[in-house]
């Protein structure tokens, strides 16, 4: 069957009733979810027993795990060694989370793993359980097939949310483990303080399995540690990257900003000690002095050590790709600067990281330049407080969208998402909005024009009558915000379509109809087609990112 039949498929898995029903019952166990989970593997036709031939690196954090495990992936690949890596979320293609030797895997490739899973559960269902496992967990189940069929080397596992009843935690034996930075995110899975996710994150720690976390508050760190003490596990904290660096010279990163620095130490240590347990590096032995009752009972875990990198990881860091993330794209007088930053920590990284690099650009000789935020936030996430940390940036103006990259999300399954409705997500958009609008009003004094948040059933009512087709700006007739400098767009097409006044050569969209409503829309389409230069900072949502990278680069649809 052909790769859009199954990704169809596959999404009739985000979420349905019995599957409601079911996440209510298990929340009060979680342990459950664990046990739902090998049993699905084990309709699949694997065992939990089998993933150990998979010589897994498995990986966990609130920030950063997805770029350790990235720059981890290209170490090990420059080894020679035959690489599997599962990630979520993907930015385009589904298929970009299952990936063999670095490259999502071919939609032949998905088709065939899919239906061989999805025929297995449908053909071993019994009417006391779900049929099928949801989304998330089917396409972990499908990357541990994937992995075993076509015989990888290793698997580097990123975890979905938490660890300890993550999917992903029925592995049993991976041969390292680490963490990467820790924050405040998922709290209504996870909970509300940062030792409460610290204790989630360390239940992916093995008996005798080595294990590595960077630097962390004392807290978060005290917990990982006593999770590790209680598993028997050997943690070990990283050293920063300068303890790498020779005569003071920083090692070059494929990913940009400073805080891809302590991702790039966890991978150095994930990498070292993974080719010291196979046998391809001869790394000595690290003792685990924490073990010993001697020692006093609050300790930070011990240094891992400091070695010399051969140059194979050098060359691995240098060349790490991982999409979305501190990724800037020039095209012609639009600059992009690409970000799936969606926490408070993170976004505070991502302004470091787009002021500094924005500073960097060429100021044109007349002045001109435009400077524009591209927003928006899913989830139970603080959007004024991650909005409040953008301030310093200084948009002229701030624009925010739905993480639809067209209005009907028909014939892009890729990117359909079954848990929210076109109602509920620009509403969010709004309020967000109006969040921005009153932090403008803030910090320059009253404007009057500014309007209150929308109700949702003013959203409701005015959907029901408004041509999403023709006007490209959104905005409800009694919600309409006067304010010069925030604008709400009903998907990511119409948004970079204003944003670009048709003068980045990569993205052509077709001829609008109509005209904008909202004084700001005309007033700024004359300084955006007349500036020299405009800089764009895309934030707040990684799903956001995937659909701007869709237009703006359509070759990763392909």
């Amino acid at each position: 069957m052909e790769y859009q039949d199954a990704i169809r498929t596959l999404n009739t898995l985000q979420t349905n009733a019995s599957y409601l029903e079911q996440v209510k019952r298990e929340r009060g166990d979680p342990q459950a979810q664990l046990e739902a989970m090998k049993g699905f593997l084990e309709r699949s036709g694997l065992k939990v027993e089998d993933l150990d031939q998979l010589n897994i690196i498995h990986v966990t954090g609130t920030k950063g795990k997805g770029s350790a495990c990235a720059f981890t992936e290209r170490i090990l690949r420059n080894y020679g060694l035959k690489t599997g890596f599962y990630s979520s979320p993907h930015l385009v293609q589904v298929r970009e989370r299952i990936r063999i030797n670095g490259q999502p895997i071919s939609k032949e490739l998905f088709s065939k793993y899919f239906w061989q899973v999805y025929n297995r559960l449908e053909e071993s269902k019994v009417s006391e359980h779900p049929a099928m496992p949801a989304y998330f967990r089917f396409l972990t189940i499908m990357a541990f097939h994937v992995f075993l069929q076509e015989k990888v080397d290793l698997a580097v596992m990123e975890v979905g949310i938490g660890g300890a009843y993550d999917c992903t935690n029925i592995i049993r034996k991976p041969v390292v483990c680490g963490v990467s930075s820790l924050g405040i995110d998922h709290t209504s899975i996870l909970g509300d303080t940062i030792e409460k996710i610290a204790w989630q994150k360390g239940g992916i720690f093995k008996p005798g399995v080595p294990a590595f976390t960077v630097p962390q508050p004392e807290r978060p760190l005290d917990v990982l540690r006593e999770r590790a003490e209680k598993s028997s596990c050997q943690l070990y904290l990283c050293p920063d990257l300068d303890a790498f660096e020779e005569d003071g010279k920083p090692l070059p990163l494929g990913l940009a900003g400073d805080h891809q620095r302590s991702n790039a130490a966890l991978a150095l240590q994930l990498s070292h000690m993974w080719l010291g347990q196979q046998g391809y590096l001869d790394i000595g032995e690290l003792k685990a002095p924490w073990l010993s009752s001697e020692l006093p009972a609050k300790r930070s875990p011990p240094l891992a050590p400091v070695f010399k990198p051969g140059e194979a990881m050098l060359q691995g860091l240098q060349e790490a790709v991982w999409l979305g993330r501190n990724q800037v794209l020039r095209h012609g007088p639009v600059t992009w600067y690409i970000d799936g930053a969606h926490t408070t920590s993170s976004i505070q990284a991502c302004v470091r990281w787009f002021r500094k690099a924005a500073l960097n650009e060429e100021k044109p000789a007349d002045g001109s330049e435009v400077r524009v935020l591209l927003f928006n936030v899913t989830g139970d996430r603080d959007t004024a407080a991650l909005l409040k940390l953008l301030l310093p940036c200084q948009f002229d103006y701030a624009v925010f969208c739905p993480n639809f990259t067209e209005v009907s999300t028909v014939g892009n399954a890729d990117q359909q998402n079954f848990n929210v409705t076109l109602e509920n997500v620009l509403t969010r958009c709004l309020q967000n909005q109006s969040h921005w609008n009153r932090l403008m009003e803030a910090k320059e004094g009253t404007d009057p024009w500014l309007s209150a948040s929308p109700e949702v059933e003013g959203v409701a009512g005015w959907l029901k009558q408004a041509p999403l087709h023709g006007p490209q700006l959104f905005f409800p007739p009694s919600a309409r915000p006067l304010n010069a400098n925030s604008l709400v767009f009903p998907c990511i097409s119409k948004a970079l379509q204003w944003i670009t006044q048709g003068r980045d050569p990569h993205f052509q969209p077709p001829a609008s109809r109509g005209l904008h409503p909202h004084p700001a829309a005309s007033s700024g389409a004359v300084l955006l087609k007349e500036a020299a230069t405009i800089q764009v900072l895309v934030t707040g949502s990684l799903h956001l990112v995937g659909g701007v990278l869709k237009l703006l680069n359509p070759s990763l649809s392909e």
